[in-house]
């Protein structure tokens, strides 16, 4: 991921949780909003929730390699927040990624092949 493709600003978060959109899955929710770019810029989120430092970093590489090996068959122009919640612990990336698609499915920021 290059540095622009990241979320770091407050309002930016901010602006995603009050006027995006939200979908629910069973390890991850995920939130987006369009952000007129021609990129996507992402962030992975894991609360003191899902564990000690071990399983949150854990949780956020298991998005991170999903993220990747899905991102080119994501629609460009969106800010998306994926967060982690506590059932991801204990997971496989297989399960994560399912959880993943469903979520991008939903939002329609993913087509069916």
């Amino acid at each position: 991921m290059l540095k622009k493709d990241i979320l770091r600003r407050k309002d930016d978060f901010s602006s995603i949780y009050k006027r995006g959109k939200s979908i629910g899955e069973r390890y991850i929710v995920l939130f987006y909003k369009k952000n007129g770019l021609s990129y996507n810029r992402i962030a992975f989120l894991a609360s003191k929730k899902v564990g000690n430092s071990v399983e949150r970093n854990r949780a956020r590489r298991l998005m991170k390699e999903n993220y990747r090996l899905l991102k080119d068959n994501i629609k460009s122009g969106y800010d998306l927040i994926f967060i982690a919640r506590n059932t991801i612990n204990n997971r496989k990336a297989q399960d994560v990624n399912k959880s993943m698609v469903n979520a991008l499915f939903k939002s329609k920021l993913m087509d069916r092949k």
